[in-house]
């Protein structure tokens, strides 16, 4: 059960104070009947509510997987530039909402935009590890002293990584699927660094269980379901 002018808020992207305003005008009904006290407690599965009688759709949270373009940055607010955010539908956005991680802005691929705060703390957590996929194409082949390495866990200056999986994507080893569990500045780059490969291009094609959709095109995005949602979750 939630305050009905939460719900109103949440659900018509407006302030509190905006919410109340409308549902004292009159303006929504609970189940037929046109409310005023803000304070009502509403069942928002249940329930149904109209504003100026139109259903209303609420979600208390809402999860979007975006395929992020290049030249955007994992931000809700990024000053002068443009941001994962703003680049949603107009009809997606919503107050609150984040880029649950971060890539950098040359990376591109899978980007989970949200405005639950918990969910985003779990699967970010770094006690949790979990695995993410990405494709990085090289400028050279690497090898089996990569692989290994890999699978050891690389060290960098002042870091050590987790073991990490490597695979070749083609005939040449020069585009490979690397998957880490942690989320280190540039690690990608800096573990094939440490080998004198450059990363030339780098998407992030997986989180948890849940690859990215292959229908969506650079900057598309779309909601995820709660299936989705537990597939993110799985570590392996």
């Amino acid at each position: 059960m939630e305050r009905l002018d939460k719900v109103i808020s949440v659900a018509l992207n407006m302030s509190r104070s905006d919410a109340r305003a409308i549902i004292k005008k009159g303006a929504v009904s609970v189940n037929d009947r046109i409310v005023s006290d803000i304070g009502l407690r509403v069942d928002e599965k249940a329930d149904e509510l109209l504003y100026n009688g139109e259903k209303i759709s609420y979600n208390k949270f809402v999860y979007i997987m975006m395929k992020k373009p290049k030249g955007v940055i994992s931000a809700s607010d990024g000053g002068s530039e443009k941001t994962v955010v703003d680049i949603l539908p107009e009809d997606m956005k919503r107050k609150n909402l984040f880029p649950a991680g971060r890539l950098d802005k040359d990376t591109t691929g899978f980007m989970l935009i949200t405005d639950d705060g918990d969910f985003a703390h779990r699967i970010l957590s770094p006690k949790n590890h979990i695995p993410k996929t990405y494709t990085a194409v090289l400028d050279k082949p690497f090898d089996e002293n990569v692989v290994t390495a890999f699978e050891k866990g690389v060290e960098l200056k002042n870091d050590v990584c987790m073991p990490a999986l490597i695979t070749s994507l083609n005939d040449d080893n020069t585009v490979a699927q690397v998957t880490i569990k942690q989320g280190m500045y540039h690690q990608i780059k800096r573990m094939f660094a440490k080998f004198s490969i450059a990363v030339l291009e780098l998407e992030r094609t997986k989180m948890g269980g849940l690859w990215l959709d292959l229908s969506l095109a650079p900057g598309e995005c779309r909601y995820l379901s709660q299936n989705e949602l537990l597939l993110i979750e799985k570590r392996n």
